[in-house]
């Protein structure tokens, strides 16, 4: 199988992984202001910024935002087993559910996992009486998060 060019590992510097953790902090900041933190042109850090979006190191900007403002308080991992040849189909259908978060195919006991935000548990009860109501589920295991204690996804604090 060859190699996608969106899976080969970007080569960084110092530079690109400065300019990474400046917006990490604030998506919202100016190129002028890197530039004038970082002490290069405004050019160069348009530049690296172009090249990774076109790279796929930066995939999208967008907020974070605080689901329990928004009203989601309850947040389930969903261990899910899925029958037969029906996972990649089922994934791609279920990533279009408002209160999946996160999909994650997995060794072990189960096929998948899903991260879900909930407003409370007769949300997340109607979520999972429809998800075994599909015919290729054969059965899901639900544990509830009692206390997020970190949720960092997205972030360039790993550089």
């Amino acid at each position: 199988m060859c190699a996608n060019k969106k899976d080969e590992i970007a080569k960084l510097d110092e530079t690109d992984i400065k300019i990474l953790k400046i917006i990490n902090d604030d998506v919202r900041i100016s190129y002028r202001q890197i530039s004038r933190d970082l002490g290069i042109s405004v050019g160069t850090v348009h530049n690296r910024i172009d090249k990774m979006l076109k790279s796929g190191v930066i995939q999208k900007f967008a907020p974070i935002l605080n689901h329990k403002k928004l009203g989601y308080n309850l947040t389930s991992i969903i261990g899910v087993n899925v029958e037969g040849e029906s996972l990649e189909a089922w994934e791609n259908e279920i990533s279009e559910n408002k209160n999946v978060v996160g999909i994650y195919d997995i060794t072990g006991e189960y096929d998948a996992f899903l991260i879900a935000k909930f407003r409370d548990t007769d949300e997340l009860d109607l979520f999972l009486k429809e998800l075994l109501k599909t015919e290729c589920i054969e059965r899901t295991y639900t544990q509830t998060v009692l206390n997020v204690v970190k949720e960092d996804i997205g972030s360039a604090n790993i550089l």
